[in-house]
């Protein structure tokens, strides 16, 4: 059976202090910058924010409105910050009182769309300085995860086909180009994942292509770790990964890492094994729910259908520069049912995996 992390991960936190302890790194000093869109400052845990930040589009002003918006919950934290709230959404407002600098990255066809979003964001901002006016809390955390979300289409609309080509000894594997909402029902509640193909295409094809044939239906978590993972995808059998019916043979995926500031991913080898020891992945391991291909511990290209939900604990390991980044592939995250992933555990099961939206972006393997 896949054995990961059962020894290593548990030094994992030991290594982490004890470097951070010797060598006196901050987790700040950890966050990469780079020419990727993840803004310099505290590593980001929120895999939404992770998400937009993950597309491949080039619209500066976009950006600092994202990060204008996604500053407001970290002001909150901080005793409530009103006047550095509205400070945010003056830099917001600002940014969409200049629509055509925002409109410069989005196809014609796609103008009328955006032009709406961008009207409809400038009224929420104004309306979000009305609940921080009244010290409104809540109103002021609805308000800013509904404009967020229209960024998230609106970002997505400047995204101007798929930003490279993989490999063609790929091609006899499924890929994503673009990405996927999977609903998953387990036991213990319903979970939602967007998989980015933008950043693993090979990684996140595998994935939807097996949530499409029904292969997680039924399937257990085969192995919990408070603080650290939730595995499943080992069928039953003696089995520990996919068999394509086409072939007979075990479905093996590469390990897929895109590095920010690279233009396409590096495959088959881990960051540590190339030298690039403080590189960070587009997609890092800094969220609660990020979600990783799991594989043997001696074999980066032995992966096939057994994933692992990252239970991030910001308590227990530093967010910006993780030692799980570069040695395994992310290729989404959670979005929506933290609660639900929180109680599951080893035993309990996945009832169905759906693919409600993006399968239209899943690109079937080329015959041979």
């Amino acid at each position: 059976m896949f054995n990961l992390f059962k020894s290593w991960l548990k030094n994992s936190l030991t290594i982490i202090l004890l470097v951070t302890i010797f060598l006196g790194i901050n987790t700040a000093g950890w966050t990469f910058s780079s020419n990727a869109a993840l803004p310099a400052g505290n590593a980001i845990t929120d895999g939404k924010a992770l998400l937009r930040y993950a597309l491949p589009i080039e619209n500066e002003p976009v950006r600092q409105l994202q990060a204008s918006l996604e500053d407001i919950s970290t002001q909150l934290r901080a005793n409530r910050r009103w006047g550095a709230i509205s400070k945010d959404l003056k830099k917001a407002s600002r940014v969409l009182d200049q629509p055509d600098k925002i409109l410069a990255s989005v196809p014609e066809e796609r103008q009328s769309q955006a032009k709406a979003w961008i009207s409809e964001l400038k009224s929420g901002v104004d309306a979000l300085q009305e609940s921080v006016n009244v010290k409104d809390k809540e109103q002021i955390i609805e308000g800013r995860n509904k404009l967020l979300n229209l960024i998230t289409q609106l970002e997505e609309s400047m995204v101007k086909g798929f930003p490279f080509e993989v490999p063609t000894e790929y091609s006899n594997l499924p890929q994503l180009k673009g990405r996927a909402t999977v609903e998953m029902k387990t036991t213990k509640g319903n979970l939602t994942l967007v998989v980015d193909g933008y950043s693993a295409p090979v990684t996140a094809g595998n994935f939807v292509d097996l949530v499409q044939r029904g292969f997680y239906n039924g399937l257990q978590f085969t192995r919990s770790e408070e603080s650290y993972v939730l595995q499943t995808g080992d069928p039953p059998g003696k089995e520990v990964g996919f068999i394509d019916p086409k072939t007979n043979k075990y479905r093996a995926v590469p390990l897929e890492v895109l590095v920010e500031g690279d233009t396409e991913p590096t495959y088959g080898i881990t960051l540590e094994q190339a030298g690039r020891y403080l590189d960070m992945p587009v997609l890092p391991f800094s969220s609660f729910g990020a979600l990783a291909m799991a594989r043997p511990e001696t074999e980066v290209n032995g992966g096939s259908s057994q994933f692992f939900f990252f239970l991030f604990e910001p308590e227990l390991t530093p967010a910006g520069r993780n030692l799980l980044d570069g040695r395994y592939a992310v290729f989404g995250y959670l979005t929506e049912g933290k609660e639900i992933l929180d109680k599951l555990k080893e035993g309990d099961k996945i009832e169905s995996a759906t693919v409600v939206q993006g399968i239209e972006n899943l690109v079937e393997p080329q015959a041979a």
